[in-house]
């Protein structure tokens, strides 16, 4: 008989993993805190399926994000699940950007991306109003309703007779050799393997569990516009700047969505809460939590100056819109109108540095995901096959 598996999150990479191990032959309840799933990471991002285009080759970032382009969209299309793999462009605006445009390209080759280098005069034939000395052409990257991949996602759990949980917040974990028990306000469950997907929280039920993680969580939120409906018709499909490498984010970008509109961000500033999605949103404890890792210190010793670039632009709607007009020159003045926003759930090592690719650790009985970052949505079914694998190897 196969084993009983608790997983912690109902976000994407929770659900896929759930999915996985039910496919397996386990039997899988996942509890989730909120009232619904995908509510915070998978249900705030720009809805993009990426392509592989930016990771290290032969990391798992780069190998599970391109081969979740093709999983992800797969997925989409056979649960009925709306995606539009429309292609994007990533423009050198200038040409001291050409040089990283053209490592940018080496890399996606290497990741077995089908990325073009393309004149600014095709550029604009697939951007009409787009400013670039040069530009990549990927054509693999898309658009998909993450929530409706979500729901999906729960249908064929409950399918494979696991549940989703709502409403459960875990208040305790505790291992032995023979089990697992997992304790929420509610109840108490014994099962045999216990996988922790809770995203934002993550490194705290790792705590929880007993174990001494050697990352911490930190908060970033990331602030979106939408195009006001008359500026809309000036972007076409997805339109990126050339990233700075040293940094896990790629920029402030012009989005299409699947429900229609276009986003425009996001910006990355510290949030002030783990669910910190505005500015008003203060957490005492979640503060204390980051000021006390001395990573963060060091993280703001290396890069306060695009900390205070990144502040400037969240407080500033005219550096917002600067940003963009980089990329389309023709927005006006009156483009851009708030939306949500999201936070994002950095890991950082004590000594400062980002944890770049996905990143896990191991209790008994126990798989803690740490750092899910981006492409982790694009990425989530193969991050589930992935955990799974794992699981199955220890048991």
């Amino acid at each position: 008989m196969n084993s009983h598996v608790v997983v912690a999150g109902a976000g994407i990479v929770g659900l896929s993993t759930a999915l996985e191990l039910g496919r397996r032959g386990h039997r899988v309840t996942v509890l989730e805190k909120e009232g619904t799933v995908a509510e915070h990471q998978t249900g705030n991002n720009s809805g993009v399926i990426h392509s592989g285009l930016y990771y290290t080759p032969g990391s798992l970032k780069a190998t599970l994000g391109t081969a979740g382009a093709q999983s992800m969209r797969d997925f989409a299309q056979a649960h009925g699940v709306e995606v539009d793999i429309c292609g994007k462009l990533v423009v050198a605006t200038n040409q001291r950007q050409v040089p990283a445009l053209l490592r940018l390209l080496e890399r996606g080759r290497a990741n077995g991306v089908p990325v073009t280098l393309v004149s600014p005069a095709e550029a604009r034939e697939y951007e009409p109003n787009v400013s670039c000395v040069a530009a990549l052409r990927v054509e693999s990257t898309g658009i998909v309703d993450y929530r409706g991949v979500c729901a999906a996602l729960v249908n064929l759990i409950e399918k494979h007779e696991g549940e989703v949980r709502l409403g459960s917040e875990i208040i305790g974990i505790h291992s032995s050799f023979g089990a697992v028990t997992v304790t929420t306000r509610a109840e108490e469950i014994r099962a045999d393997q216990f996988v922790n997907c809770a995203g934002l929280h993550s490194d705290r039920l790792a705590r929880l569990a007993g174990l001494e993680p050697a990352v911490r969580i930190i908060p970033f939120r990331g602030e979106y516009f939408e195009l006001a409906p008359a500026q809309q018709h000036l972007v076409q499909g997805l339109i990126y700047p050339v990233p700075d490498p040293t940094l896990p984010f790629l920029g402030v970008h012009l989005t299409r969505m699947i429900g229609g509109g276009v986003h425009a961000g996001p910006n990355a500033v510290l949030a002030l809460a783990r669910e910190g999605y505005r500015w008003g949103a203060v957490n005492t404890a979640d503060i204390v939590d980051s000021l006390r890792w001395p990573g963060l210190w060091r993280l703001g010793r290396k890069y306060w100056r695009t900390g205070v670039d990144e502040v400037l632009r969240s407080l500033s709607r005219r550096r917002f819109l600067a940003s963009l007009r980089e990329l389309v020159p023709a927005l006006s003045d009156d483009s851009l109108v708030p939306t949500h926003a999201g936070v994002r759930a950095q890991a950082l090592h004590r000594d400062g540095s980002l944890v770049d690719d996905f990143y896990y650790e191991r209790g008994i009985r126990q798989i803690h995901v740490l750092n899910a970052p981006s492409p982790a949505a694009t990425a989530a079914l193969e991050i589930g096959r992935r955990i799974a694998d794992e699981l199955e190897a220890a048991s």
